[in-house]
Formats: C-alpha cells, structure tokens, sequence
C-alpha cells in the first residue's frame, strides 16, 4: 500500500475537521430529540424563515432560551435568544424578519400568541436591553453571521391571542435531522472517495467511513454538543 501523500494528509484534516462540526451538529439535534420527548415546552414559529422550535429555560446550546421564571408572556415582557451559526442555528435568518411580519409563540398555560414585529435594531455586544411592555417580545441574536461583535434585536407586539394549539407543541420537524447529516456526510464523502486518485482512495474511504460510524453512534447515543464545540471554538476565532 503506497504511503499517504502530503496532500492526502491535508484533505484527512481537512475531513476530521468537518467531521466535528457534523459530529457537534449531530449531537445537538439528537440530544434534543432525547431532553424534549414528551415535553410540552413553549415554541416559536416564525414561517418566514422556517422556524419551528421548542424554548428551553436551560442553555443557549439547547436552541432557543428563555430567561427561567421571569419571560411570561401577557405578563412580562419575552426575551428569547437563539444562535446564528451552529447548534442548530434557529435564528439564523433572523436578519430576513422585518417590520410588519409576524411571529407566533406556542405557550402552555398561556395560549397561542401572534405578535407582529414593530422594530429591528443591531446594537453593540455590551448593550443593555431594557425591555418595556407586557405585551412585547424580544428575539435576540448575534450579528454579523460568524460573529459576536453585535446582537440583532427583533421587538414583537402581541397583536392576537388564540387557543393552544397542541399539535404544534408535539411536532417535532427536527426529529430526522441528526440522521439526515449523517447521511448527507457519508454520500458526499462516498463520493469524494471514489473520485479520489486511486493510490491514495484508501486513506480517503477508511476516514470517511470511520468519521460515518461516530456520527451514526452519536445519533443513538448523543452527548452534550457543546463539549465538542469548546474544543474546537479556536477554529471560529475564539479563546
């Protein structure tokens, strides 16, 4: 068997690489599938740009939170975070969101909640956000994409309350997309392999299907996604 060459080694790195990310994206989907089973836990919609999540009181790593105890809506004013690269990325079109769409949260005890957006701002990171109104609900996220140097603000105003839709609340549209990135993964490298320079196609294809077989472990068995993302935060720039 012909040693591997310099550039083989690269690609390998380069593959372990983004076998990490996927592995982190992997975890994460698959670790909520396990903490929202039979949780009816409130949820965002916002159709516009396809967001349909639970919110968790827990970890920004779990998708979108709320601050525990105090964001009740048609109480006190919302706050929800959500972020924009990886972990799922909810807000990741949060940028498209503009003023007169709307929004709608799903909240046990409370309802079904429309609220359309009356503001969008881009503050620096250190801005303190002084929510008002009982009726207002705040998305929060970093900008630009990739980065933490700001947060992009979405206000919403209720404009409509409506009876619980419990369907929504048991939906779950993410369900498959642990195993759909395993897939994506293993074909995509599949076919790399093949295309691969026959000497080295080995090196390749042993990667490929190792990297494949952690990923679908971890669909069966995730861990916190966040443990492999602060290992690797050096690659996004991080300390």
């Amino acid at each position: 068997m012909n040693k591997p060459s310099i550039s083989t080694i690269i690609v390998i790195v380069c593959l372990l690489i983004i076998g990490l990310y996927a592995m982190g994206e992997v975890n994460y989907f698959s670790s909520k599938i396990v903490a929202e089973k039979n949780i009816d836990s409130p949820k965002i919609l916002i159709p516009s740009i396809g967001v349909d999540e639970k919110i968790n009181t827990e970890s920004l790593n779990r998708g979108v939170l709320s601050d525990p105890g105090e964001n009740i809506p048609t109480e006190n004013p919302v706050i929800l975070y959500g972020h924009r690269t990886l972990q799922g990325s909810p807000f990741l079109r949060l940028n498209e969101v503009g003023i007169g769409d709307t929004f709608m949260l799903e909240w046990p005890g409370i309802g079904g909640l429309t609220y359309k957006v009356i503001n969008t701002t881009i503050v620096p990171a250190a801005y303190e956000l002084e929510p008002n109104g009982k009726n207002s609900t705040y998305l929060i996220t970093c900008d630009p994409i990739g980065s933490t140097e700001n947060r992009m603000i979405v206000q919403g105003e209720l404009i409509q309350e409506s009876p619980l839709n419990t369907e929504i609340i048991k939906n779950n549209p993410q369900e498959f997309n642990a195993a759909i990135i395993t897939a994506i993964f293993l074909t995509i490298g599949l076919a790399f392999s093949y295309f691969y320079p026959k000497e080295n196609r080995v090196y390749i294809l042993a990667t490929v299907l190792i990297i494949s077989a952690v990923l679908f472990y971890c669909c069966i068995n995730p861990i916190p996604s966040e443990l492999i993302y602060d290992k690797i935060i050096f690659l996004n720039g991080g300390m």
